[in-house]
């Protein structure tokens, strides 16, 4: 069977994988697990349902939900009538949701919880377009999404055929809204050609099959997880929906999964529990637990470093690692990261436990996959986001602006043709605004954003985004904004990882008495001070962090500060703590 469009992939896998737990979710404490033949039967109640609240072709309807079952349910019913699917993040503003759906014309919204509708509610207020909200959640007062399951009741699924031949690969499968630092959200266009193409050219790369399972916890209205999820079900691989990002952990070791995608903020607080836990060590397991991390902080995935090193991992993997791996379900073959930089240290400890790393790199506007880190060591070079994919060509601009051309290009920004004018040219490239060069002229480096990078008063260019990646490699850094356009010097604002401090003032005897009032102290002080002479090594004089300010609040997508995919809006942060900035200069 030919799969073309994304609502072929449940019949390819009833016909060639099908799954006894094609996609599962815990509820009161137990997995309920959903066959292929399953999803494919509610898949087709909500196209029948839809039909009969009078949702067709081209039509938009609105998913805002954390990942369960019942997001790819209503997923796969929208895209089998030809609708349009809107998927958003359960965490933007009211003010964001209302312009969505007024931007998007949307006619129906799927939403989860009661916290969410009442959301969605506030934000439909007086607006006619839509014609019901269905929850997911049973919710006093709200109509539940079974309502549309019933709709389909003593209809005939065969009506569902000519609708879904009707779908041609260059239909529009989603718009998908990005955030951006700026402005309002963009509606980007994606097809099911340019999805679909993303699949295929990932796929060859994929180590694992319909022998395994994945734990999905990255939100699904993300082109990222939405195309892992395709993915998934083009190889057969069983999908196991995280409680929440709290419950990942335990969900870790309940599913004990063979491959998961993640963001490097995740796995970056991993390694921090990690260390916590073994500078809680004494004596001869405390020296063993540094020795390991020491030898796996060498680690290269393309050089062998010798018989001597090798056995020395070989006994590192048997008496710490093995407890990593164990940590993760134990049975991980891969791990994919995306989203944002990870820290070479970071990739090179994991691989050096058996944990391989493969990251990659994409926009929403690319489907998302451009380039990956392969699964074998000598396709996989640590500090680049690897080789492209199959049919996707990129090149450098005489700029550094990496450019990408092919079938995972978006169709364009919903009624924006000025605005996908200006990042896709006459030739069909697609400007991404990340700068970045060609390692062994085939591996992708990212240096930094275009609009990002900014000019001291001396009139050097300071690329903010790898001086804050170092500086998040201390423990006891959270996040950090380097500032300094037109100045003489860069400086950073720093918020502290609080549990990091609470765990150093511990092993130091500092009574720690509030967030607030520690960040004042002068002993606290100096340590931050350590940590960014440390994080200064290796940077360019100009680039170097003259001066900080410790902050004691962190920076979330509700405080306006970062994007839903914890990006820092350096716009509002700047205008939030003007006075904090000014004071470094």
């Amino acid at each position: 069977m030919n799969v073309t469009r994304t609502l072929d992939l449940l019949p390819f896998q009833l016909q060639n994988l099908p799954q006894p737990d094609c996609l599962a979710t815990k509820v009161n404490g137990q997995w309920i697990k959903y066959s292929t033949q399953e999803v494919q039967d509610m898949a087709n109640k909500v196209s029948l349902g839809l039909l009969k609240l009078g949702i067709g072709k081209n039509d938009k309807v609105a998913i805002i939900s954390l990942n369960r079952p019942e997001w790819v349910f209503a997923d796969f019913g929208i895209q089998q009538i030809g609708a349009i699917s809107v998927p958003m993040y359960p965490t933007i503003t009211v003010e964001d949701y209302r312009y969505i759906f007024n931007d998007a014309e949307v006619k129906a919204v799927f939403v989860s919880d009661a916290e969410l509708y009442n959301k969605v509610v506030a934000a439909t207020e007086g607006m006619e377009s839509i014609k019901e909200i269905y929850t997911f959640d049973e919710i006093h007062g709200a109509r539940h999404w079974k309502e549309v399951i019933k709709m389909a009741e003593g209809e005939d699924v065969a009506k569902l055929e000519p609708l879904k031949a009707a779908v041609s690969p260059d239909d529009i499968l989603t718009i998908i809204y990005t955030s951006g630092t700026t402005g309002n959200p963009k509606g980007v266009m994606l097809t099911n050609n340019n999805i679909i193409s993303n699949v295929t050219g990932t796929l060859p790369y994929v180590p694992v099959n319909q022998h395994h399972r994945a734990l999905s916890f990255l939100p699904l209205c993300h082109i990222f997880e939405r195309m892992l999820l395709y993915l998934y079900m083009r190889i057969g691989v069983s999908i196991y929906y995280a409680e929440s990002i709290e419950k990942v952990a335990d969900n870790l070791k309940e599913v004990q999964p063979h491959v998961f995608t993640t963001v490097p903020r995740l796995l970056e607080k991993v390694y921090d529990k990690i260390v916590a836990k073994g500078m809680e060590l004494t004596g001869v397991k405390r020296k063993l637990f540094f020795w390991a991390l020491e030898l796996g902080l060498e680690y290269d995935t393309r050089q062998d470093k010798g018989w001597w090193y090798n056995k020395q991992l070989e006994l590192a993997n048997k008496l710490i690692f093995s407890k990593w791996r164990e940590a993760l379900g134990g049975n991980i073959i891969a791990i994919v990261s995306g989203g944002a930089a990870l820290q070479p240290r970071l990739a090179r400890v994991f691989w050096s436990a058996n944990i391989r790393v493969m990251e990659g790199y994409g926009l929403t506007e690319t489907s998302p996959v451009i380039t990956v880190n392969r699964f074998e060591p000598e396709n996989n070079a640590i500090g680049t986001v690897g080789l492209p994919i199959d049919g996707v060509e990129v090149k450098i601009a005489e700029d550094g602006e990496i450019l990408t051309r092919g079938p995972h290009v978006m169709k364009g920004y919903y009624k924006k043709p000025d605005l996908t004018a200006e990042v896709i040219d006459a030739e069909g490239w697609f400007h991404t605004g990340d700068i970045g060069e060609l390692v062994d002229g085939k591996y992708v480096k990212i240096t930094d954003r275009k609009k990002e990078m900014f000019k001291t008063s001396g009139g050097k260019y300071v690329a903010p985004q790898p001086i804050e990646n170092k500086l998040k490699e201390s423990v006891v850094i959270e996040q950090a904004m380097v500032v300094g356009a037109g100045q003489k010097y860069a400086a950073a604002l720093i918020v502290p990882s609080f549990l990091g401090l609470q765990d150093w003032c511990a092993h130091k005897g500092i009574p720690y008495t509030t967030d607030a009032e520690m960040i004042k102290k002068p002993e606290i002080l100096d340590k931050y001070k350590r940590e960014i002479e440390k994080a200064n090594e290796g940077l360019a004089q100009y680039e170097t962090i003259k001066k900080f300010t410790l902050v004691p609040n962190m920076w979330t997508v509700e405080s306006g500060e970062l994007t839903p995919t914890l990006k820092v809006k350096r716009k509002n942060i700047t205008a939030n703590y003007q006075k904090e900035i000014d004071s470094m200069y």
